[in-house]
Order: C-alpha cells, then structure tokens, then sequence
C-alpha cells in the first residue's frame, strides 16, 4: 500500500481557484455600487467574506488598477482598468443583437417601457432599455443597474426556468444580501413557484409605488435560462385582460430572441 503524499502541487491549484472566485465575488458587488461605489462593510456583508479577507483582496485590486478607493468617501468602486479591458471585445453579444429589433417592435406594439435584463453569476444586470410611446413611463432602473438574482421581476423570471433545486441554491448564496432590497429567502422562494406555475413572473407591487411588472424568461441555445424581457407600468395599464395579452406579446417576444440565437450560432 503507497502512501499518498500532499506535495502542495494539488492544493496549490484549489487554493488559487478560490482566491479568484473570491476576487470575482467582491468584483461582482462592487459594481452594484456603480460610480458611488460601496462602503467596504457592505461588501463584507454581502460576500459572506471576513473583513481582512475583503481588504486584501481589495487592495490587490487597487494595486491592479482593478478597483478604486475614493479618498472623500472612502468608498470602493470598479475602476477605469475594467474599461480598458472591455475594449478587446467591442462586438455586441449574440443576445443583445437578437434582442435589438424585437424589443423596439414590441416597444412601439405595447406603449409601455421594457427591460432587457441577463443573468451574470447571481445576479441580474440590466443591458437594454426601451421607453415606450404611453405619456406615463415607468423608469425604474437604469441600464448597468446590478441586483442579486432574486430581487428583481426579471431575477424570479430566470429563476423561474431553472430546475428548483438550482434556483433554490442560487437564492441560499443571495442570502445576505437580499435584508438590502426588503425581501427575504421564503418571499423569493414563493415568488419563483408561482411563476414557474404562471409560464412568466407577475409582480403585483413594482419598484416604484403604483406600478406593476410582468417578466417573461430567455433561454440560451443550450436551454438555460439567460435573461429576461420585463414590462413595467402604471397599475391601471395591467389589468386582468391586458396582463394576458401583454404576457402573450412577451412571450412571444422571448420565443423569437431565442430562436434568432440559436440561428446565429
């Protein structure tokens, strides 16, 4: 029987694997703090991470040019390194160019504004807004708004499509951070099951007091749930009879993102 020796080659490997999702963990919530950035509290909170922990990995960061530290504030945000890199790829992603002609047909068919939001690790990101031609727009986020997967009309449409035993460990990782947004595990956890049960994601109360959501999901070629088209307006605009054909149009909207995908492969 040979004894098995730890020479340190394997777990040197483990070790520099972690420090990596660590690293792309704090990357992650820091830009959901956008130009304002985050106290490094919150992104302690957030990231599960002890606090030396998050400071040396910070500030590995700074040095990188990867995150910057207002010295005013005090508070942390992605920095100008991020952008220079971005520039390698200046080519749109196969789904925002699908998703281009038909959010503006449908933008100009419902009236109403519309989110394109895609998932990124456990969280949602908003890529593409469309104001619509109604008088009362609801603009509730921004393109480049970040939130956990979960807190979002879009996050629960994507959950929604997953296998329940994935959605569910998804929202556990999200646990922290969701006391942020007033919103706990069992809400999101309920929230999932009824639009899993709908075919699409109704939220009744939006972001915006006086406004209503109505979410339809978007699956990659391999049949995972990638983003979400998200109708957002005034609650009188989403009555029973309207929330069925607005659901129908987005639906159908969906359908057509992931068929044009699929066809650009």
């Amino acid at each position: 029987m040979v004894d098995k020796i730890d020479d340190g080659l394997t777990m040197e490997p483990r070790r520099g694997a972690q420090a990596i999702r660590r690293a792309m963990a704090v990357l992650r919530i820091l830009a959901a703090g956008r130009e304002e950035g985050l106290p490094l509290a919150e992104v302690v909170q957030a990231t599960g991470l002890t606090r030396p922990t998050v400071h040396r990995i910070v500030h590995a960061l700074i040095e990188e040019g990867i995150v910057e530290r207002n010295s005013k504030t005090g508070r942390y945000a992605i920095g100008g390194q991020v952008l220079e890199l971005a520039l390698a790829r200046p080519s749109r992603a196969p789904l925002l160019a699908a998703a281009d002609g038909i959010l503006q047909q449908v933008s100009e068919r419902v009236g109403d504004t519309l989110f394109l939001t895609v998932r990124t690790g456990n969280d949602t990101l908003c890529v593409d807004r469309r104001i619509g031609s109604f008088p009362i727009q609801v603009l509730s986020i921004e393109v480049g708004a970040r939130r956990p997967l979960g807190v979002s009309s879009a996050g629960i449409a994507i959950l929604a499509a997953m296998p329940a035993p994935e959605a569910r460990k998804i929202v556990t990782a999200n646990e922290a951070r969701l006391p942020a947004y007033r919103i706990d595990v069992s809400t999101v956890l309920a929230q999932i099951a009824d639009a899993r049960r709908r075919g699409y994601n109704l939220r009744d109360v939006g972001l915006i007091q006086g406004t209503k959501s109505l979410s339809t999901w978007i699956k990659s070629a391999d049949h995972r749930p990638v983003a979400a088209i998200t109708l957002s307006a005034v609650r009188t605009r989403l009555g029973p009879r309207r929330e069925a054909e607005v659901a129908e149009v987005l639906l159908e909207a969906s359908r057509a993102i992931e068929r044009a995908i699929r066809s650009a492969i």
